[in-house]
């Protein structure tokens, strides 16, 4: 069985439990470029939610949420398909994370660096191939930053497959077994990343139980159906978009004489035979040759 290591189920498995945390630790430390000295040693799993302050507000639901010895608050998350205004949501979940800091009364100096790290199955920055982008507040002109509480991580996973040598970093071997490397090439990752060599202790054993899989494929099968749901009714508002503009013109040609021809253009829902009728219907300047052109793509489809 070959996993899709960005299942979301699996992925909060390995990442988000408690055997997983030196695989954690090692995401991290892969993203972070830190001193050997200096490194991540130990992370404490948070509660996932952040619940609404009022009963309005947008709850958040994260992957995997952990706090360092070093005082770092740590979000990874994981998205697969692409996402609408996905800066927007990145600031707003690291915000969310940011802010519930302050319930417990803290003063303002108390308030931990935040980071979230986003790991992308599809290409976000089409301007360029680094796969990892990092962002600070700064200003503008100098480039000083304001200060490091803010850190927000992009990794496009994509942009690693196009690489055809072999991971050159810690960070490039993550990237490589997320993005579901096998046989040698995997090997090889075990061999020389003792954490990656835990992550894929723990997805043998993922593997082994059956309820885990069947969570796991249960988690596949929404997602596909998503994706499904998604390309339907992209296809769906094609249908409209052409239906809209034949009856335009039949309204603007025919005015209300044109109304049953109208209801039954709107009726149709294959988009090839809106298509056919679409390539036509300028050319029309009768109500009956508009009638037999609707009619007829109909019986031919």
């Amino acid at each position: 069985m070959i996993l899709h290591r960005t299942n979301d189920y699996f992925f909060k498995r390995v990442f988000g439990s408690e055997e997983g945390k030196e695989a954690l630790v090692g995401l991290l430390n892969a993203t972070q470029k830190r001193s050997s000295h200096d490194l991540i040693q130990s992370v404490v799993q948070e509660d996932r939610e952040i619940d609404p302050e009022r009963i309005y507000d947008k709850a958040v639901r994260l992957d995997v949420l952990a706090h360092t010895e070093l005082g770092h608050i740590f979000n990874v998350e994981v998205q697969v398909a692409r996402q609408f205004f996905l800066d927007k949501r990145i600031l707003y979940y690291w915000a969310a994370l940011y802010h519930r800091q302050l319930q417990q009364g803290k003063p303002f100096g108390q308030l931990l660096p935040t980071v979230s790290i986003s790991i992308l199955g599809f290409k976000y920055f089409s301007e360029d191939e680094r796969y990892h982008h990092m962002f600070h507040i700064c200003d503008d002109e100098t480039g000083k930053l304001l200060n490091r509480d803010l850190e927000l991580h992009v990794l496009e996973l994509t942009k690693i497959k196009n690489i055809s040598r072999k991971p050159q970093n810690t960070l490039e071997e993550w990237l490589a077994y997320l993005n579901g490397i096998q046989g040698e090439g995997l090997e090889a990752l075990a061999m020389s990343n003792p954490a990656i060599r835990k992550a894929l202790t723990i997805e043998e054993m993922f593997k082994a139980d059956a309820r885990e899989r069947r969570l796991y494929e249960m988690r596949e099968k929404a997602f596909l159906d998503e994706i499904s749901n998604v390309a339907g009714a992209k296809e769906e508002g094609k249908a409209e978009g052409k239906a809209d503009a034949i009856c335009q013109y039949l309204e603007a040609r025919f005015g209300s004489e044109s109304q049953f021809l109208q209801e039954t253009v709107r009726a149709i829902a294959d988009l090839d035979v809106l298509n056919r009728i679409i390539s036509r219907i300028f050319n029309v300047n009768q109500l009956e040759e508009a009638k037999a052109l609707i009619q007829g793509s109909l019986v031919s489809q």
